[in-house]
C-alpha cells in the first residue's frame, strides 16, 4: 500500500483506505437530551401564563438556545474520523515550526526517523504548520506540512501515513514537542 499521498492533496482531502467517518452515538445521545431540554424549557415559558413576564422571556430565550445548540450538535459535530483496523477515534490538530526546519522535518518524515531528535522545537506560531491526525491508541497517523506563503499556508509535503511503531514514535515527538 502507498505510505504517502500526492503533494496536491491536502491530510483532510484525501482519505486514508483505513480511515472511515461514523456517526458519533454519544454525540447524537447528549444532542438529544439537549435539544429535550430546550423544548421544555420553551414549553415552560408559554405555560407560565404571562407571556411579558422575565421568566418567561429568559424560559424562551434559554429554550431557543438550546435547540440551536442541539441543532448544531446533531449536522456538524455528529460524525467522527475512526481508524478501522482498531476503532480507535482519531483526532487531528497543528503545530508550527520555523521556517529553517521544513528540510529537517520533511526528511524526518520520509525516513519515519523519529526515534532521533533532529532537535526541532514546536513553537506557538510560525512559517512551517504540520497537520496531523492521530488515533487514540497511536497506532495510526498521517502528517502533512506546509508552508506558508503569503496570505496562506500552500503544501510543502505530500501527507505521510505513518502506522504501527513509527505512529507511536511520531506521537511520543508531538506530545513532547520535541523533533
Amino acid at each position: 500500500m502507498n505510505n504517502v499521498a500526492s503533494a496536491d492533496a491536502t491530510l483532510f482531502s484525501t482519505v486514508h483506505p483505513n480511515i472511515v467517518k461514523r456517526v458519533s452515538v454519544s454525540s447524537v445521545l447528549i444532542s438529544a437530551v439537549i435539544a429535550f431540554l430546550g423544548v421544555g424549557a420553551f414549553i415552560s415559558s408559554l405555560r407560565v401564563g404571562d407571556t411579558a413576564t422575565t421568566l418567561s422571556m429568559v424560559l424562551m430565550t434559554g429554550g431557543t438556545i438550546l435547540l440551536l445548540v442541539a441543532l448544531f450538535r446533531l449536522f456538524w459535530r455528529s460524525k467522527e474520523w475512526v481508524y478501522t483496523p482498531t476503532g480507535s477515534i482519531t483526532k487531528d490538530g497543528s503545530c508550527f515550526f520555523d521556517v529553517c526546519d521544513l528540510q529537517a522535518l520533511n526528511d524526518q518524515l520520509e525516513k519515519k526517523a523519529f526515534a532521533t531528535s533532529i532537535d526541532v522545537k514546536a513553537k506557538t506560531n510560525g512559517n512551517v504548520r504540520m497537520d496531523y491526525m492521530v488515533s487514540q491508541d497511536k497506532k495510526f497517523a498521517a502528517v502533512q506540512l506546509f508552508r506558508f506563503i503569503p496570505y496562506t499556508y500552500e503544501a510543502a509535503s505530500s501527507v505521510f501515513y505513518l502506522t504501527g511503531d513509527d505512529a507511536s514514535n511520531f506521537v511520543r515527538c508531538l506530545e513532547t514537542s520535541n523533533f
